[in-house]
């Protein structure tokens, strides 16, 4: 079995293809509704709206603009909370719920203090700050996320392996599915629920 070893990022447009595909990691079930929207005199990454109907911003920190970029998370958010009331006039079904605010999260190969102290310094509006890493293994490559800051999400994620229901509690195996998921695990629009519910 070939060892894992850890390697420089490959170019931007690689490194987004391969974090992309790590977006459902940072919770909340993330669906992409726009990528690299240029928004308040940078792009935006991708545009994503979570379970809840959050709008949430998720950028890429070139290394070492850390601290920076999270000023420029902060603009970012602005400029799309301005915006949020016309996308949904042109766009009503994105899904988003303005009242649900907007969210950001911050990826970076790592985040030195100082920048972690400027995230936990927004108090309830904290930048959930996360850390890739490039590995390689044997002759392939991929990208590793995790949580810089632990506490520091951009909402609630669901945990992967549901907790199994008590056999006293039948109330709640019979309210929901036989795989125990809830409808927020699932991430299905209100259409879709409609699909399943009994006429």
């Amino acid at each position: 079995m070939p060892e894992l070893e850890w390697t420089t990022p490959p170019s931007r447009a690689d490194l987004k293809d391969r974090l992309r595909a790590r977006l459902p990691a940072l919770g909340g079930s993330l669906r992409v509704i726009a990528q690299d929207l240029l928004a308040a005199d940078a792009r935006i990454d991708w545009v994503t709206v979570d379970a809840a109907g959050r709008a949430v911003l998720v950028l890429i920190a070139e290394p070492g603009t850390e601290l920076g970029a999270i000023a420029l998370a902060l603009a970012q958010r602005a400029w799309v909370e301005q915006r949020l009331g016309d996308w949904l006039q042109l766009a009503p079904g994105l899904g988003i719920d303005p009242a649900a605010g907007v969210g950001v999260v911050l990826l970076a190969p790592s985040f030195e203090a100082t920048a972690r102290a400027a995230a936990r310094a927004l108090g309830a509006d904290a930048l959930p700050l996360w850390i890739y890493r490039c590995v390689r293994n044997g002759a392939g490559e991929d990208v590793l996320v995790e949580p810089a800051e632990p506490g520091l999400r951009s909402s609630p994620p669901p945990p992967l392996v549901p907790p199994a229901p008590s056999l006293a509690d039948d109330a709640a195996l019979s309210s929901s599915f036989r795989t125990s998921l809830t409808d927020a695990q699932l991430g299905l629009t209100a259409e879709e629920q409609r699909e399943f519910e009994a006429p």
